[in-house]
């Protein structure tokens, strides 16, 4: 239980960072609930605020993060998200959070990079291989083994990843930049964007057979 509450302590430690650096807009008001309803008073970074008077605490609530999720996919982890989308009541805040499930023996969170934020992740269960590769023209990967209560950051917009190496189920949960941090997979955009991009051009690209790269571009 001790344990616990000192990870607990850490990742609050590490949200608390995460807002005083958010990258998102710094609020100009207490708090914007964002709702869809056009008929709101203030449109603020695409969304519509709710008139303050009306808000509620389930506006800035959200349960079932102590749940494990089910890891039964291609990669063998799955992200559960808590952004502006999942809780309104993020909305101008700055920050959002995951927590991420990590099947035995090579779970995989695979190489992706969000584009509006940094993110800090601490490890609840299980070993984890992370990771980072910076900018051109070094390309240096970055990267570390992480245990229960460890702390590792991923800098905005750099490719990074966490891979299972353990024999157990690994839980991470992980704090965000941004209220909407996206996230783009990095084999998801090159092989599977819609319309697909030229075989030619990723065959050059990625020094591959055109053959190999459509047979790629099929497995998306």
């Amino acid at each position: 239980m001790e344990a616990l509450q000192i990870i607990v302590a850490i990742f609050i430690l590490a949200l608390a960072s995460s807002l005083t650096f958010a990258s998102d807009p710094s609020p100009l008001q207490d708090f914007c609930v964002a709702i869809n309803d056009p008929k709101g008073s203030l449109f603020v970074n695409g969304k519509f605020c709710k008139d303050a008077k009306l808000a509620k605490a389930d506006d800035f609530y959200f349960s079932g993060l102590h749940i494990r999720k089910n890891t039964s996919n291609t990669f063998g982890s799955t992200v559960t998200p808590v952004n502006v989308a999942q809780m309104p009541g993020l909305h101008t805040l700055g920050i959002s959070m995951v927590r991420i499930d990590y099947a035995p023996n090579g779970g995989l969170n695979p190489p992706h990079t969000h584009p509006r934020a940094s993110e800090i992740l601490v490890v609840l269960e299980g070993t984890l291989h992370v990771g980072f590769v910076t900018s051109n023209p070094d390309n240096r990967l970055i990267s570390k083994v992480l245990y229960p209560g460890d702390v590792f950051v991923f800098p905005v917009g750099l490719i990074h990843f966490q891979y299972n190496i353990g024999n157990t189920y690994a839980v991470a949960f992980a704090g965000l930049s941004s209220e909407n941090p996206g996230v783009i997979t990095i084999a998801n955009a090159v092989f599977g964007s819609n319309p697909s991009i030229n075989a030619d051009f990723l065959a050059k690209a990625f020094n591959l057979d055109r053959k190999m790269v459509k047979n790629l571009q099929s497995e998306f």
